[in-house]
């Protein structure tokens, strides 16, 4: 695609014009001839507001490279692990049902490991239509490249159209992987997902540093693969009756072939997880210091909430990073989060939109968070907390 100048509609007059119009002095004029050169940066504004027909804009026309109607199916990976399913997998699974009703497709789940049937069988009772199962010995550690080998075989035989992966540890090795030996797309760490009709997954993420949200489509390769973080979405309700089937499949041991061994796994000592957090109190910016942190510890503590915080508030050496929601920290869905001194940039509120009650406190009263609050208190933060907390302890003494 490109820019194309048709010569004869060129003059003096549309020249000239067209060398003033461009912001970039990437046209020039000279000897009756009309050249672009290097610095243009396809802003198109000659296109659309020079003299018409002059300078055009045209698209090059691929042909498909590949035939859509081969690959069928929207694919969830199981992310099991210790045997524990990360509950990532079921909220992939809800979305999962929801796109394939679009275009009447069946959904899949991929299951790898080593002793997970357990697993499998919960996994039927969210409604999925096929459980594939790669399941050996070898398997019951996860390696990259024997996962890898695992998941190819499956697209290789099952051919699905799109595939959604949680942004898990493991998720962010495998799925990066496998979509480079496919030499297709990977869109990591959706926040929205929507299904076209012809099949094109159109999958929605903050970029430019959350400054827009851009629609990412991948029209010309299959399999689509996007990952999802927990929390995000919502899993479908577990339901006694199964209609789907699992399929056991035959492991090749040339798949189990690895340049390196897992001598042992250790399990990390137990963190804090604002994610699954259902009562959260957050603190931006608007915290002059450090030193002010205990009211906040103090309002969280009477809620049996956690304490989080904006990204400015780790910069500043105020928290760690396990505490900090957005982008670039958690995903957090609570019952209850209160917001305190949060301007609520796209940053921040990417991370906890999805929260059932949000309560924001800011002094500004046209701060972007108040765009997401389903209630919003306007005042001194050092004011309306320390009232907050004596509500609420005269509230628990007269119960």
């Amino acid at each position: 695609m490109g820019l194309k100048i048709n010569q004869e509609l060129v003059n003096e007059q549309t020249g000239k014009a067209l060398q003033e119009l461009c912001p970039f002095g990437a046209i020039s004029y000279e000897a009756g001839k009309l050249d672009i050169n290097a610095g243009c940066k396809l802003c198109k504004m000659c296109v659309r507001k020079g003299p018409a027909g002059v300078i055009t804009f045209e698209e090059e026309k691929q042909e498909a490279i590949i035939n859509k109607d081969e690959y069928k199916g929207i694919c969830v990976y199981a992310d099991i692990e210790q045997g524990q399913t990360h509950k990532v997998t079921f909220e992939l699974i809800g979305e999962a049902l929801e796109l394939a009703k679009v275009i009447n497709h069946p959904v899949y789940v991929l299951a790898i490991g080593k002793d997970i049937d357990a697993n499998v069988e919960e996994i039927l009772h969210y409604g999925v239509d096929k459980v594939y199962l790669y399941e050996h010995e070898a398997l019951k550690d996860f390696d990259t490249e024997t996962y890898t080998n695992c998941f190819a075989d499956f697209i290789r035989n099952v051919k699905p159209s799109s595939i959604l992966v949680g942004a898990t540890n493991v998720g962010r090795s495998l799925a990066p992987r496998v979509a480079a030996r496919f030499h297709t797309g990977l869109t990591a760490d959706c926040t929205k997902l929507e299904m076209k009709e012809n099949t094109d997954l159109v999958q929605i993420r903050p970029a430019f540093g959350g400054n827009i949200m851009a629609q990412i489509i991948n029209p010309d390769h299959r399999p689509q693969f996007a990952t999802v973080r927990y929390k995000v979405f919502s899993a479908p309700n577990k339901v006694s009756e199964i209609k789907g089937t699992i399929e056991k499949v035959k492991i090749n041991e040339e798949w189990l072939k690895s340049h390196t061994t897992v001598l042992d796994v250790e399990q990390k000592p137990k963190e804090l997880d604002i994610s699954e957090s259902e009562v959260i109190v957050a603190v931006g910016r608007g915290l002059k210091s450090v030193n002010d942190l205990g009211m906040i510890n103090e309002l969280a503590d009477l809620l049996n909430g956690n304490v989080a915080c904006s990204r400015p508030m780790v910069e500043a050496g105020f928290f760690d990073s396990k505490h900090q929601i957005g982008l670039s920290g958690k995903t957090v869905k609570p019952k209850l989060i209160i917001t305190i001194g949060i301007s609520g940039s796209v940053q921040f509120t990417s991370g906890m939109k999805s929260s059932d009650t949000i309560i924001a406190i800011n002094n500004d009263p046209n701060a972007s968070i108040f765009n997401v609050a389903n209630y919003g208190i306007v005042g001194d933060l050092y004011e309306i907390v320390p009232n907050l907390i004596k509500m609420i302890k005269e509230g628990k003494q007269n119960v």
